[in-house]
């Protein structure tokens, strides 16, 4: 597997970033993949990771499998279905693939599970390819 570019100040991605999540992202030539530890600093209610952030790790795992295809594409639109509460210290793995494209619309779907398998949350979610000038300011944030 291969790793996906990063920003290093991305709050998600970023290892430069003192108030990131820093998760590292690998392609397989069809998911883009990380794992992260549900870290207490991050908790929404005690013991329980915030649902924002992992609707981040989501987002980022999503736009992540475009990238992975050096296509600059910006987050449109998201769909995050909650199935069971993360509690902090669990391990949680996220993959996201491309569905679909039609045009400069990208159409993705993402999922984390923990270790048995099952599901914590799953989203879909909508990008929209960056216009030229844009795609030149994005490409000169990686790393």
């Amino acid at each position: 597997m291969k790793e996906i570019a990063k920003y290093s100040g991305c709050f998600v991605c970023g290892d430069q970033n003192q108030h990131g999540l820093k998760a590292r992202f690998y392609y397989d030539g069809d998911r883009a993949v990380t794992e992260v530890v549900a870290d207490q600093s991050f908790e929404g209610y005690r013991g329980i990771y915030h649902g924002g952030i992992l609707a981040a790790l989501l987002d980022e795992v999503m736009i992540k499998a475009i990238l992975a295809q050096d296509r600059f594409v910006v987050t449109v639109e998201m769909t995050v279905r909650y199935h069971t509460a993360v509690r902090t210290g669990d391990k949680i793995r996220f993959s996201g693939r491309l569905i679909g494209n039609k045009g400069r619309l990208f159409i993705t779907e993402g999922e984390a599970v923990g270790d048995d398998g099952k599901p914590f949350a799953t989203a879909t979610g909508k990008y929209v390819e960056a216009r030229e000038d844009f795609k030149a300011e994005l490409q000169k944030s990686l790393d």
